[in-house]
């Protein structure tokens, strides 16, 4: 029997404090939470900062029809600051508490004015924090009647400019924008389930005419729908047809947890030995004699 969400919510907690141990069956449960080799999609987080405007919760909100149904959006002001120790000790007890490996935290104010930090975590611990300020946004409501994804369908993800290849934080930043919009890692896709495109441009520029240029992010989403190649071919044509959420940002502030890096060499190792190790398989002869051959 399963515990119930109050129970698993009491373990969790006395776990974070440091409490005594829970019982087997909370026990059981909890081990099926933990960090796997193999893992499924990635659950965010998205939430509002200490202040945060109409313009933001939009954007949250867009956010989760994008990801979802592997997003959960906090409606209530949370007073943290995610790039202090305690902010960050809070959004590492909220991903553990809402069992999400990647979060977004929302906030508006005069000196930093729609503001965005996207995360990931590692070991319920924090891994890298990017900030973002966005420039120009409109929301889905802006493409009414236009046609939309389907929900929980995959996109097709393309970066374009050399500034994602020669720029290590915007390689970085091209790594956290994969994890966020990968949906389920699968093996194969099938044509007729991809129907949106999402594309990311990198372009230097410098606003207000001075000489200092930083990178300029362009994200548009397109929806795609596959026809038959007029020419003939057994390869469809796709036809795109914008659908948003489209925003123009910058990147603010890029935060890198170089304290776990322990955690992640021991993993990799893990990985390796076990990938290394070698299998045994019982195979039989003519005479069902049973032997084992090692691979």
């Amino acid at each position: 029997m399963a515990p119930t969400p109050h129970q698993a919510k009491t373990a969790k907690a006395k776990l974070i404090a440091g409490g005594k141990q829970p019982k087997a069956r909370i026990a059981r449960y909890l081990k099926t939470t933990e960090s796997q080799l193999v893992e499924g999609a990635k659950s965010s987080l998205l939430l509002k900062g200490i202040r945060c405007s109409d313009s933001m919760s939009t954007v949250l909100k867009d956010m989760r029809s994008v990801q979802s149904p592997h997003s959960k959006l906090l409606t209530k002001n949370n007073m943290l600051v995610p790039f202090d120790d305690e902010g960050q000790q809070s959004l590492e007890f909220l991903t553990t508490k809402n069992d999400a490996a990647l979060f977004a935290l929302a906030s508006h104010n005069k000196k930093r004015p729609n503001n965005l930090v996207l995360g990931r975590t590692f070991d319920r611990r924090i891994l890298d924090m990017v900030e973002i300020g966005i420039l120009q946004y409109r929301s889905l409501n802006d493409f009414g009647g236009l046609p939309k994804k389907r929900l929980g369908s995959k996109p097709l993800l393309q970066f374009v400019g050399d500034l994602w290849s020669s720029d290590i934080n915007l390689k970085r930043l091209q790594n956290l924008l994969i994890d966020f919009y990968r949906g389920d890692p699968v093996d194969s896709l099938v044509l007729s389930g991809l129907d949106h495109v999402m594309v990311f441009t990198a372009a230097e520029t410098n606003l207000g005419g001075g000489q200092e240029t930083f990178p300029l992010i362009h994200q548009r989403t397109y929806y795609m729908k596959l026809k038959k190649n007029p020419k003939g071919g057994k390869a469809p044509v796709p036809y795109l047809t914008p659908s948003g959420p489209d925003m123009d940002f910058k990147v603010c502030l890029l935060f890198y947890f170089s304290r776990i890096m322990s955690s992640l060499q021991t993993l990799c190792t893990h990985i390796n030995h076990t990938s290394m190790k070698k299998k045994r398989y019982d195979e039989h002869n003519l005479h069902h004699q049973t032997y084992g051959k090692w691979q």
